[in-house]
């Protein structure tokens, strides 16, 4: 049975899309492990670490299955800038940080450089589409 969302999309935008669903997943979890390891003092917590070891292993998991459609270089690095901002903005809300304006600045380096890879994945994948 077709869905009406389906019938309006083609398949090779799932098929795009699906990766980096996973991959934005994989990077919501890697910012929970980073806190969580964060907060449990050094494995020291045992709630924190519980929490931190399960949030890792979804994280592994989702980027796992994103890399099967996506490059590694440009899944784990887009990954890692996700877990990088991700626990730097929220480092402050949860573990009394500071968030100058100089991080804020580097912060949006990072932020540049994940878009670009992202347009640069998608060119790669519009010139082989080209060529079939």
């Amino acid at each position: 049975m077709t869905t009406a969302f389906q019938a309006l999309t083609p398949p090779d935008t799932e098929k795009k899309a699906g990766p980096w669903v996973a991959l934005l997943l994989a990077g919501a979890f890697e910012v929970g492990y980073a806190l969580s390891v964060n907060g449990s003092q050094g494995f020291t917590n045992p709630a924190w670490s519980i929490v931190a070891i399960v949030f890792f292993l979804f994280t592994l998991f989702f980027l796992s299955v994103a890399l099967k459609g996506i490059d590694v270089g440009i899944g784990y690095a887009v990954w890692a800038g996700i877990g990088a901002i991700g626990a730097a903005l929220l480092g402050p809300v949860f573990f009394n940080e500071t968030l100058t304006p100089v991080k804020g600045f580097w912060l949006a380096v990072i932020v540049a450089g994940v878009v670009w890879l992202k347009l640069a994945d998608s060119s790669k994948i519009e010139r082989a589409r080209a060529m079939t």
